[in-house]
C-alpha cells in the first residue's frame, strides 16, 4: 500500500505498552492514630480504643473516608507503567493511523450522500486488555468494536496471528482488519446493530447466529467499499494489496477457523461467515463503492 505519505487521524489514543497495576494497602506507625495509640492506651486503658474503633466503624459504614486518620491508603486499580515500544511498533501505530484517516475520508463524504453527518469512531491501541464501555477484554479476543462509547479496539500483535498462524500477511489484510472493524461502526450509526440487537433477543440461538453472520458480512462489504475508494480516489493500493485482503478474509472464516481449531465445522454454530461468504461480500463492496450493495439482510442467499 502507499501509505506513509498520506494524513493521520487525530483519533488514535495509543495505550500501548501500559500495563495494568495494583497498588496495595499502606500504613502503620507513622499514621496519625497509629502514632497515638499507645498513649490512649496507658491513658484512657483499653475501653477508650474500643469506642474509638467503634466510632471509626460507624464512620466508615456511613461512607465517610477514615483512611486518612488511620494513614491507610486505598487499592488503586488501573496504575499504568509505560514499558518501551518498538520503532516497529510505532510505525504499525503510524500505519494504523492513517488506514482510520482514510476510513474518515471514505465515509464523511458517503454519509453527506445519505443526507447524514459521518460521527468518526475512535481507535484505542492497546497492549494484553483494555477496559471499554463492552466490559474488559484481552488480546485473545481479536479486534473488536463497542457501540457503548463508539470505540475500535485492537492489540496489534493480532497482525502477528494474522500472518504467522494464518498465513495472511501484508499491509492491506491489516488494513482490511481496520475497515471491517469501522463497518460495525457504520452499522451503529445506521442503526443497524440496535435493530439486529433487538431480533436477536427475541431469537433462538441458531437464529441469533444468522443474524450475526448477516452482520458480520456486510461489515466484510463495508470495508470492500472503503477500500473501492481509497484505491479509486487516493491510489493508495498496489499489485497485490486485493488479494492479501481476500487471503486474511478466508483466514477468519467461521469453517476455516472450526476445522482448524476442533477438526470439524458446524453451520449452525457460525457467527462470522465462512471464508467463501467473507471473500465473496468483501468483493461486492470493492468491486461497487456503493454501502447499497451491502444489504446482507434482504438477499435470498448469502
Amino acid at each position: 500500500m502507499r501509505w506513509k505519505n498520506s494524513r493521520r487521524s487525530s483519533n488514535v489514543e495509543d495505550r500501548r505498552g501500559q500495563r495494568v497495576g495494583r497498588q496495595g494497602l499502606s500504613g502503620g506507625m507513622s499514621s496519625p492514630l497509629m502514632r497515638f495509640l499507645p498513649m490512649l492506651i496507658q491513658k484512657g486503658g483499653i475501653k477508650s480504643v474500643l469506642l474509638i474503633g467503634a466510632g471509626l466503624f460507624i464512620a466508615s459504614r456511613m461512607g465517610l473516608d477514615v483512611g486518612g486518620l488511620l494513614g491507610i491508603s486505598a487499592p488503586q486499580v488501573g496504575q499504568s507503567q509505560t514499558v518501551e515500544i518498538s520503532a516497529e511498533q510505532k510505525e504499525l501505530g503510524d500505519f494504523v493511523s492513517v488506514i482510520l484517516a482514510d476510513t474518515e475520508d471514505t465515509w464523511t463524504p458517503l454519509f453527506k450522500q445519505m443526507g447524514r453527518t459521518y460521527e468518526v469512531p475512535k481507535l484505542i491501541l492497546f497492549t494484553g486488555a483494555v477496559q471499554s464501555a463492552c466490559g474488559q477484554a484481552s488480546a485473545a479476543m481479536g479486534p473488536f468494536y463497542c457501540p457503548g462509547d463508539k470505540q475500535v479496539y485492537i492489540d496489534l500483535s493480532f497482525y502477528d496471528d494474522l500472518r504467522n498462524r494464518h498465513g495472511a500477511p501484508g499491509d492491506f489484510a491489516q488494513a482490511y482488519v481496520i475497515a471491517h472493524e469501522v463497518g460495525h461502526h457504520i452499522q451503529t450509526l445506521l442503526g443497524i446493530s440496535s435493530k439486529v440487537h433487538q431480533l436477536r433477543q427475541k431469537s433462538s440461538k441458531i437464529e441469533g447466529n444468522k443474524l450475526s453472520v448477516k452482520q458480520e458480512l456486510q461489515a466484510d462489504c463495508f470495508a470492500g467499499v472503503w477500500g473501492y475508494h481509497a484505491d479509486r480516489h487516493r491510489n493508495m493500493l498496489e499489485a497485490g494489496d486485493i488479494e492479501e485482503a481476500i487471503t486474511a478474509a478466508a483466514a477468519i472464516g467461521d469453517d476455516r477457523l472450526q476445522q482448524q481449531g476442533q477438526g470439524h465445522v458446524k453451520p449452525e454454530s457460525f457467527t462470522h461467515g465462512t471464508s467463501e461468504q467473507r471473500i465473496r461480500w468483501f468483493n461486492t463492496g470493492m468491486k461497487s463503492g456503493d454501502p447499497n450493495s451491502c444489504d446482507t439482510f434482504t438477499v435470498a442467499s448469502l
